[in-house]
């Protein structure tokens, strides 16, 4: 069965990163920033490829891992 995808408006998108940012150790938010910060000047083509591979990536996720063993 496939995933229902929910959508939410900028500012729930906006409040659920900030509650996020507010879990995550102190050592990743930097890398975070650095992510966020080269994401603003990519076009959105290449933005999406970079969502579209994320996906992939992490629907195959047990597969890599039986792979990468």
């Amino acid at each position: 069965m496939g995933k229902i995808k929910i959508i939410m408006t900028t500012k729930e998108i906006k409040s659920e990163i900030q509650k996020s940012l507010d879990k995550v150790p102190e050592s990743v938010l930097q890398d975070i920033l650095d992510f966020l910060k080269k994401a603003e000047k990519l076009p959105a083509e290449r933005l999406s490829l970079m969502k579209d591979l994320r996906d992939i990536l992490s629907e195959d996720k047990d597969l890599l891992e039986r792979l990468a063993k």
